[in-house]
């Protein structure tokens, strides 16, 4: 059965048109998801990212566990502060790819994909059985909105108490903190997935709609409006983001999707996956994740077959026209041989040859 999240009336009285993602009926777009696009990059966007799952791990071992039962190290991770990580299978494949933000010293709060969410949130708890922690499911009772934009810290500063500003301007990067927005308390975290300076505002459930609607009517002057998930994807090519189940997978170790500093194998802890992770770190991986650059007019799609000279060599996991740059872009995954930037490649667009070259990610880098 389709869920949805606590914002969907809100998305229908907008007249956003929906999409089943992982489960999720979520908006895929309000008006035009390229109006949304480049609202994002010159003021911000609204997202309702509610379907992602959140998971809190508290009790005396929860650093210990943690690094346990993730390929990072999460016990250097200061309160405050965030970590990008993942969690592995034995073989070393990616179950998922994950936000942790370490709350206090012994409370961590885990932000997982949508769709892994439930897988997450089992796997966490059959690894904590020998560990002082206790792993608590909060995605049902948890809203997530995501503000991002050049913008977003001055609309997010007009409903935040004076007392509370520097809490937000002084927000570094990867780090999150707890302040008053709009007189709702919030999770404010300074994370995003779409290549700009923005925000993701955690709270409750019951709360949502009141948040969503300040923060819509405190950018509208600005050129604040909500964007769905086509631009949400269109963003994150551009910034160079993997996305799970294209990109990630559990075939996939972070060595071939260029992640290799991800998985912490100085850390003296055993963790699941580590055997099969230096394993594959000590062999190298036949195949890399690279960014590839239409020198024509026709995009590539998931699935699409990387030649050099007629010979395949690797395939599209992601790829369309980027709009901020105004030509093709792909994530596709090549033989190392082909993996160099400047290597000119072709992508199969329906039976016909097209010219890309390897590039270096990211694509799309803001100016600060």
């Amino acid at each position: 059965m389709t869920q949805q999240t606590p914002l969907a009336a809100e998305h229908e009285a907008l007249g956003a048109s929906f999409t089943d993602f992982g489960g999720w009926q979520m908006p895929l777009k309000y008006s035009s998801e390229l109006a949304e696009h480049r609202a994002v990059r010159e003021a911000a966007g609204l997202f309702d990212i509610s379907h992602m799952g959140e998971i809190w791990i508290e009790g005396p071992e929860a650093a210990a566990f943690l690094n346990y039962a993730l390929v990072g190290n999460l016990a250097a991770v200061k309160v405050g502060k965030a970590k990008y990580t993942m969690i592995a299978n034995a073989r070393g494949g990616i179950i998922d790819d994950l936000i942790v933000y370490r709350r206090e010293e012994d409370t961590y709060l885990v932000v997982s994909n949508a769709s892994n969410a439930p897988t997450v949130a089992a796997d966490l708890s059959e690894r904590s059985a020998n560990f002082d922690v206790a792993v608590r499911d909060a995605s049902a009772e948890t809203a997530m909105i995501a503000l991002q934009g050049p913008v977003a810290e001055a609309v997010l500063l007009s409903e935040t108490p004076e007392a509370e500003a520097e809490t937000v301007t002084s927000m570094g990067y990867y780090a999150a903190d707890e302040v008053t927005v709009a007189g709702i308390r919030v999770l404010l975290a300074r994370t995003g997935y779409t290549g700009e300076d923005g925000f993701e505002l955690y709270v409750g459930s019951d709360d949502a709609v009141a948040l969503w609607r300040a923060l819509l009517a405190a950018g509208a002057e600005s050129g604040v409006i909500p964007a769905g998930l086509a631009a949400r994807d269109s963003l994150r090519l551009e910034a160079g983001m993997p996305l799970y189940g294209h990109e990630l997978t559990l075939e996939t170790t972070p060595y071939a999707a260029g992640l290799g500093p991800v998985v912490s194998l100085k850390k003296e802890d055993d963790f699941v996956g580590r055997a099969a992770l230096e394993e594959a770190k000590a062999a190298g991986s036949p195949r890399k994740l690279v960014g590839l650059k239409g020198l024509g007019r026709r995009a590539g799609r998931e699935g699409y077959e990387v030649t050099v000279d007629g010979e395949v060599v690797g395939a599209v996991t992601s790829g369309q026209p980027s709009p901020t740059l105004g030509y093709p872009i792909a994530l596709a995954y090549v033989d190392v041989a082909h993996a160099e930037p400047g290597t000119a490649v072709d992508v199969d667009v329906r039976g016909k040859p097209q010219p890309f070259e390897v590039v270096a990610l990211p694509f799309y880098r803001r100016q600060k």
